[in-house]
């Protein structure tokens, strides 16, 4: 699985790795992802997302019919 939200589409992002002396090295920003149960009460049934911390306060906010049929309707998600 790779590392994307499927709520916000947040993706691995690069910068640089600054030294003291200002020496710059190649790195990675990762999202703070994680694999969280959501129970999909209009369809009766438990369902598994790649969420960002930023996503599960969006589905907080705004419920997880709302957030799913945004998150479908940018190209983040395909199934649901």
């Amino acid at each position: 699985m790779s590392r994307v939200c499927q709520v916000t589409g947040k993706r691995m992002m690069v910068g640089n790795n600054v030294s003291h002396s200002k020496r710059r090295t190649k790195r990675r920003f990762y999202p703070n992802l994680f694999d969280k149960k959501f129970y999909y009460q209009e369809e009766d049934r438990w369902i598994t997302l790649r969420v960002s911390a930023s996503g599960i306060r969006l589905i907080n906010k705004k419920g997880l019919h709302e957030t799913l049929k945004d998150a479908k309707s940018n190209g983040f998600i395909s199934v649901y």
